[in-house]
């Protein structure tokens, strides 16, 4: 594995910067610590250009390089997760019910290791533009930063973003041309009916037998509606309804997660689920509230963005450790508005045995920082070398 040299020899510093952050995550737009530490950085390794203040605490740096040429966007995620830590590790979070679950303290750590080499060595033409993005998690931090103008005011002409694979070969990278990861988008259904006694439910309309019959409905939208060479998830993830074992009550509310690759799958899911609900929902005599958020769309990598990005993870972990065939996965990432708004590619890197993401006794690799950060230096100086 051919880590950059200079990298490997801030690795501790790196370890001593990834485990600061993960003493305190946050959440949403409100990473205001953390966007002061990696202000705080910066600084100190002599970018450029510091604008912050994008999707409320997210920022812009930019670096320099040697000669005119394009700029090539680096992004990393910034937020935690609201979960109660059970790692136990001495540098544990010290916000309470908050934890970094999804590694995003191991991104920030690789970008600024990134921006320490480039801001030494400026081995490359053009500029580099380093997206510190918060609210990966929620709302989508990374679409209200491509909103506020950054690919533009900034000229970024393609953009790439990492995100850790657990039990994956530590230091090794994934990825493949087109869609990569799911849209995710959310459905609310809520049932009402009358309210009543359960020792005499033919004086009441029961929205819990309803919202049975559409829990059984709406997985035939999967096995029935769609081609089975297309990717449809279907789930429904919660039910609440009453409060006593002698009582019919008056709602029943439900709601799930759709995921799909293909738009018009998308849409016939969404028309479906409605068909579905409205109708179940008035053959039991319940009246229906249904809502349908679109969320995140699909992750979807330029084939040139992975022929660069993978040539620079192959200079970095070897031929051997880099796969550019992997099949779409349905999780979603808000990093796909970035890559709407230009090309690039998004990759996962294997960070070894682990604990599964979002899982309270997650925690980053600090082993494979520097080879995320040699990544992202190799890519600008293999995409924009310094001319002749």
């Amino acid at each position: 594995m051919a880590i950059v040299n200079r990298i490997a020899g801030f690795a501790e510093e790196m370890t001593q910067w990834r485990r600061h952050l993960h003493t305190i995550p946050e959440l949403g737009r409100e990473c205001h610590k953390t966007a002061a530490f990696v202000a705080q950085k910066l600084r100190e390794f002599g970018v450029d250009e510091i604008h912050e203040g994008f999707a409320t605490t997210g920022l812009v740096a930019i670096i320099n390089g040697k000669g005119d040429g394009p700029t090539i966007g680096l992004r990393a995620d910034m937020d935690g997760l609201p979960i109660e830590e059970a790692t136990g590790v001495a540098y544990a979070s010290t916000h309470a019910g908050r934890m970094h679950a999804c590694g995003h303290d191991g991104h920030t750590t690789m970008l600024l290791g990134a921006a320490k080499y480039l801001s030494e060595t400026r081995n490359f033409s053009g500029r580099v533009a380093l997206i510190f993005q918060p609210d990966e998690e929620a709302t989508g931090g990374a679409e209200e930063m491509v909103k506020e103008g950054i690919m533009d005011t900034f000229n970024i002409a393609q953009v790439y973003g990492i995100h850790n694979a657990p039990d994956h070969q530590a230091g090794a990278f994934f990825t493949a041309v087109g869609p990569l990861m799911a849209a995710a988008d959310t459905f609310h259904i809520t049932l009402t009916g009358e309210g009543g006694h359960a020792a005499h439910p033919q004086d009441s309309i029961d929205p819990v037998v309803a919202a049975c019959s559409i829990g059984q409905a709406i997985q035939t939208i999967s096995s029935r509606n769609v081609d089975a060479f297309q990717q449809l998830v279907v789930s429904l993830t919660q039910i609440h309804t009453g409060a006593a074992e002698n009582v019919i009550p008056e709602t029943a509310y439900m709601n799930g997660t759709v995921r799909t690759f293909d738009a018009d799958v998308r849409d016939m899911a969404e028309r479906r689920l409605r068909q579905i609900v409205e109708g179940q929902a008035a053959s039991f005599n319940c009246t229906v509230a249904f809502a349908y958020e679109r969320g995140y769309p699909p992750t979807v990598n330029s084939e040139e963005g992975v022929t660069i990005a993978t040539k620079a993870a192959r200079d970095v972990a070897g031929a051997d450790a880099v796969v550019d065939t992997i099949d779409p996965v349905m999780g979603a990432e808000d990093f796909a508005y970035m890559l709407e708004a230009r090309p690039g590619a998004y990759l996962f890197m294997g960070q070894g045995p682990s604990a599964s993401l979002h899982h309270p006794k997650y925690n980053f690799n600090d082993e494979v920082a520097p080879v995320g950060a040699s990544f992202f230096a190799r890519l600008v100086e293999t995409t924009q070398p310094v001319a002749g």
